[in-house]
């Protein structure tokens, strides 16, 4: 069948609606995790996403719930256990550990092998009416939580040291941010797989900082090139039949060069000062 004949199926545009949705979810995120430098515990934290959704499968119960449930326990873990000069470690044995549990869920998972599969590298059939809501539900409440903490949760991933001076309570930020980084995680694993989370909430934001240091700007941008990478990384993996993570992780890293030689030719293009 060809993509436009695809693309006419129910379950292909609620397919294509999740992807949407994962694009706001995962561009409102990716700039706040690139400042806050959080690319390796947004690794980790998909790792124990991948855990309690393999869990959540052999135990037959939401696919989508258990990764949530697992992405915020790893985000909680990882915040308690992130002490300074200790993050990279703590990262390390967390990451380890879900990824051991994750191995051991799929392998005793008695049925379909692909299902299981397409935790790690995502699929394009997987997404129900069921996941869809959860998904939005989701989107909704992650991308609420950023606008109402917006001030206070920048100012403390920007300069925390001058943000706990001024009163903003910079531990209990970053313990909400974990949670944050979980939950988007989570959903995350379910469509681009556990491999490559880090297409999603980590790219869109590093391509965003390479053109503007506005952080609204850098969140609209993010936005649109999760947009861009989920949705067309989508559409491109249906005729052909390949996982989906392979087309957004493509889409990404051409997103992310452009950017990178659009942000070096406007810094040359700026005097600088004598």
């Amino acid at each position: 069948m060809t993509t436009l004949e695809l693309l006419s199926l129910d379950f292909v545009q609620a397919t294509l609606i999740a992807c949407a949705l994962l694009g706001v979810l995962s561009g409102v995120m990716a700039p706040l995790i690139v400042l806050r430098q959080m690319s390796f515990s947004v690794h980790a934290t998909s790792e124990l996403a991948l855990m309690g959704a393999s869990a959540a499968l052999l135990t037959g119960i939401n696919v989508g719930l258990g990764a949530i449930v697992g992405a915020v326990v790893a985000a909680v873990v990882l915040a308690a256990l992130g002490l300074k000069g200790q993050q990279d470690s703590a990262v390390g044995v967390v990451m380890s550990f879900g990824m051991g549990l994750s191995v051991l869920f799929i392998h005793l998972y008695p049925g379909n092998a692909n299902r299981a599969l397409a935790l790690l590298t995502g699929q394009i059939v997987g997404v129900t009416g069921q996941d869809l809501v959860l998904l939005g539900l989701t989107t909704a409440l992650v991308a609420g939580a950023v606008v109402v903490l917006w001030r206070p949760l920048l100012f403390a991933s920007a300069d925390p040291e001058m943000a706990a001076a001024a009163g903003v309570p910079v531990k209990a930020m970053a313990l909400t941010f974990a949670v944050l980084v979980g939950v988007a995680s989570a959903q995350s694993v379910q469509i681009v797989g556990a491999l490559l989370v880090m297409s999603l909430l980590i790219t869109p934001g590093a391509a965003a900082a390479q053109i503007t240091a506005n952080p609204k700007l850098a969140v609209l941008y993010s936005v649109i090139f999760a947009e861009v990478a989920a949705v067309g990384g989508m559409i491109l993996s249906l005729a052909p039949g390949v996982p989906v993570s392979v087309f957004v992780a493509f889409i990404s890293f051409g997103i992310y060069l452009v950017c990178r030689i659009i942000g070096r030719h406007g810094s040359r293009r700026v005097p600088r000062r004598p």
